[in-house]
């Protein structure tokens, strides 16, 4: 698959049993439909964290395109504050998470996850989003 934001192919790794695609080259993190889901391991806080997600079809942002149907996706936050901002495949093919952003999720939906560990072990420093290296 080929990295929607700066074309390079993405790796294929495998998180707590789930295949991600990761672009080394953004360090951006393409999840099919529904691995979210499976990555959030309480029932209850994935409830409140999806039903969070709202579309912002007015965000300046460049729009990019789904690797999956190639169709433009749409803005989406996360978070009750507007916390994150994802790509969403328009026709649910899967999310797009910038930089940290798939980090920056997770811990949305709870502080106390494996999953935010493991994403610290597989991409380490590389996994934050800002230039003082800051979690």
């Amino acid at each position: 698959m080929k990295c929607p934001v700066c074309k390079e192919p993405t790796i294929v790794l495998e998180l707590d049993e789930i295949e991600i695609d990761y672009c080394t080259s953004c360090g951006g993190i393409w999840l099919d439909a529904g691995e979210l889901d499976l990555l959030i391991e309480d029932e209850k806080e994935r409830e409140i964290l999806l039903s969070s997600f709202q579309k912002d079809a007015e965000h300046p942002e460049k729009p990019y395109k789904c690797p999956i149907c190639r169709k433009k996706m749409d803005k989406v936050h996360a978070g009750e504050n507007k916390d994150v901002l994802l790509d969403k495949c328009p026709d649910n093919d899967g999310l797009w998470f910038d930089k940290g952003e798939l980090k920056d999720v997770i811990q949305l939906a709870s502080k106390d996850n494996k999953v935010v560990e493991l994403l610290n072990d597989l991409f380490g420093s590389k996994l934050t989003n800002n230039q003082n290296g800051e979690n």
